[in-house]
């Protein structure tokens, strides 16, 4: 398949859950901060210790009535509560500026004792936590036992989301420097792309303010997390990361041991690299569950577009040039090959969506235009519309939705990275030689060169006075490969790692794997670890 056009979207989650918890036993203490110095550990600004939250419905009358229409459903939506936390934007001046960030409860369902509440991340960054519980999820044991609880993070969604700058430049400057391998770009090629990217950084810094985005990052996310299991009443977080949720709940349990009881950090993210390098290292991701899906698709499907797995990157190559000679139309857009290569990657974040992407290459081989029509518009859908956001109505209809740009601001603040747009260009090349199908990403954090000086959040942390946590890892995995799971499971003194043997982006919560799902659970219930080196069967 030819080098992609397309950015990939770092830590993007095609399906989100939340819960958290606490317990009486688990006292917390302020503590010292930890020699390894990832951040204070001090409890939070007085200003903002003890606050009580005013939860009120999300949805009644004919908010209701549409968020049912958007496909939920009504009995769990009418139950959703909302209401906010005020956080200091810099914590070195908590009598300054606040952030009212945007909190959504699941009351627990239990007629038991209830265990305290269960705080769900979804990953992104930029992923709001609104709509993490949109839809019902995780288990009924876990429901009964914990309130579940998601917050959209500062400078996303209803927390005073960013929107800033014109991404349509860089993604213009992408796509033109797509017809050119990456080794043989030239300073002149790479000019607007340059250009486009310091400008949007510059826009990001004028619309929202250099003090806003200089205390966007995880960092601070985590401080405003710890203000939130305060208000929440929890002596200490019970905590459920998605993709880029791990790196938050990795870094509570470094910053805030004494105040965790549990965490669960599922699709572990890469925390120590630049966004240059992390990219490159999820393009191979991508990649390598590509090759995944071929091998299964060869050895295990009754009718499968590849006759061998060495000879799948030719077959695709001949199905790209058949969709740009002759691109079919889905919803009155033409599909060439670099839309048709988005499919397949957004595809490969559900295995359960295998089959889809075998079949429509198979239509496109056979120049089935029948087939065509049955296949392609359901993957077209998900690619384009519902991969990684729900279209799930919010509370504030006004709020500002730029996932772009918080995305891209959080990345930016969280890691040290290059101001050379050469080292990018470097990366690039590694990227196209080593996931030719998937290549881009790096491009795509290009800002981060230009972007306003920032506290990064730290590297090489281990966490060794947290209780247990359980890593939750994929093998198949392509958004968050599955030796970043391996390498955090590592890291964190205190982890232990379940493997899923399957694909797609995350699994825990789904309903998908009992093995997975189950010894989870207990975990998080009565804080049972599961067994070292649990590893469960793919379940297709």
């Amino acid at each position: 398949m030819r080098y992609g056009a397309r950015a990939l979207a770092a830590g993007l989650a095609t399906v989100v859950v939340s819960g958290c918890t606490a317990v009486p036993d688990l006292l917390p203490t302020a503590g010292d901060p930890p020699e390894t110095g990832a951040t204070d550990t001090s409890a939070e600004p007085e200003r903002f210790a003890g606050q009580d939250v005013e939860w009120a419905a999300c949805h009644t009358g004919e908010d209701l009535d549409a968020a049912v229409e958007e496909g939920g459903e009504r009995d769990w939506l009418a139950a959703l509560e909302c209401g906010t936390v005020a956080v200091p934007l810099d914590y070195r001046e908590p009598d300054g500026r606040t952030i009212d960030l945007h909190l959504v409860r699941a009351p627990a369902t239990g007629d038991g004792e209830r265990i305290g509440s269960l705080v769900i991340n979804p990953g992104g960054p930029g992923v709001t936590g609104s709509e993490a519980l949109f839809w019902e999820t995780l288990s009924p044991r876990v429901r009964a036992s914990f309130d579940l609880v998601s917050f959209d993070p500062r400078g996303v969604g209803e927390s005073e989301g960013l929107e800033c700058g014109n991404w349509d430049a860089i993604d213009q400057a992408m796509v033109t420097m797509a017809g050119t391998e990456p080794e043989d770009l030239v300073p002149e090629q790479l000019a607007p792309l340059e250009e486009a990217a310091r400008e949007y950084a510059d826009a990001c810094a004028d619309t929202a303010g250099e003090d806003f985005l200089r205390n966007i990052g995880t960092v601070n996310v985590v401080r405003d997390l710890d203000i939130i299991r305060d208000a929440l009443g929890d002596d200490a977080l019970t905590f459920l990361g998605f993709s880029y949720g791990t790196y938050i709940g990795a870094l509570y349990a470094e910053t805030f041991p004494h105040h965790t009881r549990a965490l669960v950090l599922d699709g572990a993210v890469e925390t120590d690299h630049s966004n240059a390098e992390s990219a490159y290292e999820q393009a191979v991701g991508f990649q390598e569950a590509w090759e995944y899906f071929v091998e299964y698709c060869v050895s295990d499907m009754a009718e499968c577009p590849f006759d061998s797995v060495g000879g799948a990157e030719a077959d695709m190559d001949e199905v790209l040039a058949r969709l740009d000679a002759d691109p079919p139309m889905v919803d009155e857009q033409p599909v060439a090959s670099g839309d048709f290569s988005w499919m397949v990657m957004m595809a490969l974040y559900d295995e359960f969506l295998w089959e889809d992407i075998a079949q429509a290459v198979l239509a496109v081989q056979r120049g089935d235009d029948e087939a065509i029509d049955t296949w392609f518009p359901d993957l077209y859908d998900y690619a384009f519309e519902t991969s990684g956001t729900a279209a799930a109505p919010r509370a504030d209809e006004d709020a500002p939705v730029d996932d772009t740009a918080a995305l891209t601001a959080i990345n930016c603040a969280d890691r040290d990275d290059p101001e050379d747009i050469g080292a990018y260009h470097e990366a690039t090349v590694r990227e196209a030689e080593a996931a030719p199908h998937f290549g881009g990403g790096v491009w795509a954090v290009v800002p981060c060169a230009y972007w306003t000086e920032t506290e990064e959040a730290p590297t090489g942390f281990t966490a060794p006075d947290a209780p247990p946590i359980v890593v939750v890892g994929t093998v198949g995995d392509p958004a968050t490969p599955y030796v970043w799971a391996q390498e955090l499971a590592e890291q964190l003194e205190t982890a232990s790692l379940v493997t899923y043997e399957g694909g797609g982006h995350t699994i825990y919560g789904y309903g998908v794997s009992a093995c997975v799902d189950d010894p989870v659970d207990d975990y998080l219930i009565d804080l049972t670890v599961p067994e070292e080196g649990l590893s469960c069967p793919g379940e297709l």
